[in-house]
């Protein structure tokens, strides 16, 4: 299959800890510091991996391209987002392995990546937006794909969301890195009311050319949506159009599309 690898790097670029195999996990017994990153190589170009960086938060389904990726382990106002449990403590384990054809084939959420960050341009899903409220990592897109339902709140995590910035031409996209077949959608828009205000409607764009407006309505439940099954490299929400109430805080707690890989 092609050898995988784990190294922890610090600020300087010396190597911290590393383990390599065709299925690979690393004990790393230190606590992080600042400026710590995570790189998770494979020797194929591309490649479905389930991957888990740290323990606290688990394994993940990705596609992987360009042979690498690269984690910034969060301190400080880019770790609030995260449950206090993960990458604390003097104890951590992280393992890389590919993932099974029945793990590829299986119909899923491939919006899912709890391990999505700004940097992130090899590891995909990948969540990229116009505008984050105020730049702070309780806001960032990557939270709408992080797998985390919890939206009677906002703020620190279990709280963390796609905030808009009050930003009527937001916009958010999910990235497949691949193509992908799809045809059902599930979506948890942020519920803390009376501060949060909904979307009555929203737009998809899909990579196909192809659009659909999708009538919400408020609540903290999912919205779900089924559509004729599509073949698509991305997706993005767009024309966002808020409720006639008194808040001025739409967001997005998280944003699920199912479907399968598209195997040849």
């Amino acid at each position: 299959m092609g050898s995988l690898s784990i190294k922890i790097i610090k600020k300087d670029n010396t190597v911290a800890a590393a383990a390599s195999a065709e299925e690979v996990s690393l004990v790393y017994s230190r606590y992080y510091e600042e400026g710590d990153r995570i790189l998770v190589t494979c020797e194929k170009e591309a490649a479905y991996l389930m991957i888990q960086l740290d323990d606290a938060i688990g394994y993940a389904f990705v596609y992987l391209k360009n042979h690498q990726m690269n984690f910034a382990v969060p301190f400080g106002e880019h770790k609030i987002c995260y449950s206090p449990k993960s990458f604390s403590g003097n104890k951590h384990l992280l393992g890389v392995r590919y993932a099974q054809q029945d793990e590829i084939i299986a119909v899923k959420n491939l919006a899912k990546n709890p391990y999505d960050q700004h940097e992130n341009v090899n590891c995909f899903p990948h969540a990229s937006a116009n505008v984050e409220t105020r730049g702070e990592s309780v806001f960032a897109a990557k939270n709408a794909i992080n797998g985390n339902r919890e939206n009677h709140s906002h703020g620190e995590w279990p709280y963390e969301s796609w905030g808009i910035n009050q930003n009527p031409d937001a916009r958010i996209k999910v990235d497949f890195g691949r193509s992908i077949k799809a045809g059902r959608m599930r979506m948890y828009t942020r519920a803390d009311f009376p501060h949060d205000s909904w979307w009555k409607q929203v737009t998809l764009s899909f990579s196909d050319g192809s659009e659909i407006v999708w009538e919400l309505e408020k609540s903290d439940k999912a919205h779900e949506l089924a559509f004729e099954e599509k073949t698509i490299e991305w997706v993005e929400m767009h024309h966002l159009i808020k409720a006639e109430d008194a808040s001025p805080f739409p967001a997005l707690s998280q944003f699920e599309l199912y479907g399968t890989d598209k195997i040849e």
